[in-house]
């Protein structure tokens, strides 16, 4: 398996899995007892990496979200709530899924080898929610490691595709509809903010694609042949054991 096969093998499962715990009830309920609904937990949760700072500091990391829905979400969040201490709480989330869901998983500390190769192996310059995520400390115990590890893979490619999608001449605003049109609404965008698509806007749509594979190839060309598969190995348990139910 290439370095292209690789990417293209794991990339969606680890979009999924990266972001499987962000509304179910533990997190849900974490959020809310720390008082914050679901949908401000989230931006403050995920965005809190980044520290105690503007509203336009999260959107230019963010990037797809309708700029005045984020700036409420955030602002009203950071009232409750410290930005990082909800970063932290919101990975603690994170580890429990994976203990919840992951300690039955065989060879956990190969997958967690490989994807913490493909992580050193990053420069993170430009990749600005991808950095703020590897600023926290990985918890000791594989489940919830692991877990932690697909999470900021997640960041890694979402990171590197913000930045292909301005470096293709896209708006984030237009990318997302071209991709996500039945979630443009869930994104705050209203009826009547669709933006008009044109044949080169897609052709640019494909071009960042390709340009975001590109990005990450380097970090994921660092795994010898046994960290490929057990890259691969690693998260088709772990989806397979996510497959099984939820607690």
């Amino acid at each position: 398996m290439n370095t292209d096969e690789l990417i293209a093998e794991t990339a969606p499962a680890i979009y999924t899995l990266g972001s499987a715990y962000y509304f179910v009830p533990p997190t849900l309920e974490a959020g809310k007892e720390a008082g914050l609904d679901g949908f401000r937990f989230y931006f403050l949760g995920r965005g809190g990496v980044l520290g105690d700072v503007e509203a336009q500091v999260i959107a230019s990391a963010f990037g797809y979200f309708e700029p005045g829905l984020l700036k409420n979400m955030w602002d009203s969040g950071r009232e409750v709530m410290a930005p990082r201490e909800a970063a932290r709480l919101h990975l603690r989330c994170a580890h429990d899924y994976g203990r919840a869901h992951f300690s039955q998983v065989g060879e956990l500390d190969d997958f967690c080898a490989a994807a913490e190769a493909v992580i050193e192996a990053t420069d993170p310059a430009g990749l600005t929610l991808y950095a703020g995520y590897t600023a926290e400390p990985l918890p000791d115990d594989l489940p919830a490691r692991a877990m932690h590890l697909v999470v900021v893979l997640r960041e890694l490619r979402g990171s590197a595709h913000l930045l292909a999608v301005v470096a293709s001449g896209l708006t984030p605003k237009v990318a997302h509809y071209i991709k996500r049109p039945g979630e443009f609404s869930l994104f705050g965008w209203s009826e009547g903010d669709e933006p008009t698509v044109t044949d080169d806007d897609r052709g640019a749509m494909l071009a960042a694609e390709e340009l975001t594979d590109r990005l990450v190839r380097t970090s994921y060309d660092a795994l010898d042949s046994f960290g490929r598969s057990s890259l691969v190995a690693g998260i088709e348990r772990m989806e397979a054991a996510v497959a099984l139910g939820t607690p």
